[in-house]
């Protein structure tokens, strides 16, 4: 049997020359001159014992070709799967660990605190106004909203019409909370006059914070600008003044008539008088009067109407008499002084009614007809009332002053912040950086909306902010220059710097102190040669990831040195890290996230 790759013998003895081709069983002889094939027909069948040798060798090959790849396979597996007690104790260990680093600084430390706000205007006010309902008036209804949200307001300005009553804008500091009526006093009519006064109504003599008539006049010249009359302080149609002005002129009368009484009752006048000499004479000493004796005698009148008159005897005696004249003509004059005293006193009395009433009489300023701001011009921030609705409500908002950055705190951060500390105020929308302080940080909670019914910030509140519920700590955040106007209603970040080191101090990040056993604090410093020692430290202010420390032993701690925050593995596996957040590998990250080994300043 031919073997396979040695040449075929045909049966005639002769070999195949070098060069030909070898034929196959079933193919056709080239030499078969009618390429029919009958030819390589017949041989084949001759061959058809050699080929079937052939394709058994083939097989017995491919056989032992198998064997030795699953031979190879198994012994691979045998590798991975079996492995000795000491080699699963090495994999399934700790990686070795190495040192986490970071560099001692020597800078000013700050401790900020972030949270947001919202520019708004210093003092927002709601307009709600009230008239008085007189006799048959139904509720408050607006009737005229001559203003719309955003146009600016001037001083003395009408911006509301309520139930025919105007509503306007005064300049001051103190709200109003009476009406104020003439004669009245204090520092609300003392900011009224002075308002009046800067709208160019003068108050004429007036004293300082005293409603007279000037200020009265004041009032009346604003109220017909804006084409309105005041209302009068009393409603009586002006009888009050009628009636002391007729009993002044009573009194007047009353004065005339007794006046005129007095005159014709007083005056000078002589009377005579006849004396009896014989029953007032009186005989001379030792010469008794021969008979009666008769005398004529001078009359004085006195003024209770008595006529004295003196007798004189013809004889030796001297007699006196006295004599009595009708007392008609001069008593009179006693009755008339009387009356003509009382009815001056009751002309004064009349005249003091007058001033009294007089001075009651006049415009007055409602309260509800009045809104108080602190400085112009202001702005209308909001429009709630429309043109014959009820005034149940502020019917519109109104904000004056300069721009401030008002928030709201929870109370981590109120407990971290107080009046006058420093802010950087930035605007991302502008681009805009200001400086400023902290001008107010509440010491009662807020709730309800915030002022001027803007929406809260982002500085603690959540959504019960906005549904009237706990706003938390109000703070109010002034610049050290005005704000533009632009930046009204716009959200903003507020930086501050709730601490400082006075000056420039070591700072080591706050992971890389530790306590020891007895409460002290340290920091473990690596020499060059890698070799760590202990540094026993005191802590200062902490802000944003570090702390200043201060070595306890003068030098042994130096800006640039190294001081230990946490342990790598020093190979970088892919187990799970230690202070490297990758590990050098896929492991998960503890401090650092992008696996640099760098220690993270960890978040506030």
């Amino acid at each position: 049997m031919n073997e396979p790759g040695d040449v075929a013998v045909e049966p005639d003895g002769d070999g195949v020359e070098p060069g030909e081709d070898v034929v196959e069983p079933g193919d056709g002889d080239a030499r078969d001159p009618g390429g029919n094939g009958s030819a390589g027909t017949a041989d084949a069948a001759q061959d058809a014992p050699d080929s079937g040798a052939l394709g058994r060798g083939r097989r017995v090959v491919l056989g032992v070709v198998a064997g030795a790849a699953l031979v190879a396979v198994g012994g691979l597996l045998a590798t991975v799967l079996v492995k000795s007690p000491a080699q699963v104790a090495a994999e399934t260990g700790p990686p070795a660990q190495g040192l986490l680093t970071a560099e001692v600084e020597q800078r000013v430390l700050a401790r900020t605190v972030v949270t947001r706000g919202t520019v708004v205007a210093d003092q927002s006010v709601d307009v709600a106004p009230q008239p008085r309902a007189g006799e048959g008036a139904a509720a408050a209804v607006v009737t005229k909203l001559p203003l719309k949200a955003g146009d600016a307001v001037a001083a003395g300005q009408l911006l509301a019409e309520v139930s025919g009553r105007p509503v306007f804008a005064l300049k001051g500091t103190l709200p109003v909370y009476r009406d104020l009526r003439p004669g009245a006093t204090g520092d609300d009519v003392a900011q009224l006059q002075q308002a009046l006064r800067a709208l160019g109504h003068g108050t004429g003599a007036d004293a300082k914070g005293v409603f007279g008539a000037g200020t009265k006049a004041a009032l009346t010249a604003r109220y017909r600008a804006i084409g309105y009359d005041p209302l009068p302080a009393v409603a009586d149609g002006g009888e009050a003044v009628k009636a002391a002005r007729q009993a002044v002129r009573t009194a007047q009368w009353a004065v005339e008539d007794a006046s005129a009484d007095a005159d014709a009752g007083t005056g000078a006048g002589n009377g005579a008088g006849a004396g009896d000499g014989g029953r007032s004479g009186t005989p001379a000493t030792g010469s008794p009067s021969a008979g009666p004796a008769s005398g004529a005698g001078d009359g004085e009148t006195t003024g209770d109407g008595e006529t004295t008159g003196v007798g004189r005897t013809g004889g030796v005696g001297r007699t006196g008499g006295v004599g009595r004249t009708g007392g008609k003509s001069g008593g009179g004059e006693g009755g008339s002084g009387r009356a003509l005293a009382r009815a001056r006193q009751a002309l004064a009395d009349a005249r003091a009614e007058l001033a009294s009433v007089e001075a009651a009489d006049g415009p007055m300023l409602p309260a509800s007809e009045a809104v108080i701001l602190g400085s112009f011009p202001a702005r209308v921030s909001g429009i709630a009332g429309r043109v014959g609705g009820p005034v149940s409500g502020p019917v519109l908002t109104l904000s004056a002053g300069e721009l401030v950055v008002e928030t709201y705190l929870k109370d981590d951060k109120k407990q971290l912040l107080r009046a006058g500390m420093s802010v950087v105020i930035a605007s991302e929308a502008t681009g805009l950086d200001a400086r400023g302080k902290v001008a107010l940080v509440a010491g009662e909670r807020s709730t309800g909306r915030p002022a001027g019914g803007q929406q809260p910030g982002q500085g603690g509140q959540g959504d019960a902010a906005g549904k009237g519920g706990d706003l938390g700590f109000r703070m109010v955040v002034r610049a050290d220059r005005p704000l533009p106007p632009a930046l009204a209603g716009q959200d903003v970040r507020l930086t501050i710097e709730s601490a400082s080191t006075d000056g420039q101090a070591l700072v080591v990040p706050v992971t890389a102190v530790s306590a020891t056993a007895d409460g002290g604090t340290v920091v473990t410093a690596v020499g060059g040669d890698g070799t760590p020692r202990r540094i026993e430290v005191r802590v200062g202010t902490s802000g944003d990831g570090y702390v200043a420390v201060t070595p306890v032993r003068a030098g042994a701690l130096t800006a640039g040195a190294k001081v230990v925050i946490g342990a790598a593995p020093k190979d970088g596996g892919d187990g799970q890290g230690g202070r490297d957040g990758q590990g050098g590998g896929d492991g998960q990250g503890g401090r650092d996230p992008k696996g640099t080994g760098s220690p993270r300043r960890p978040a506030e």
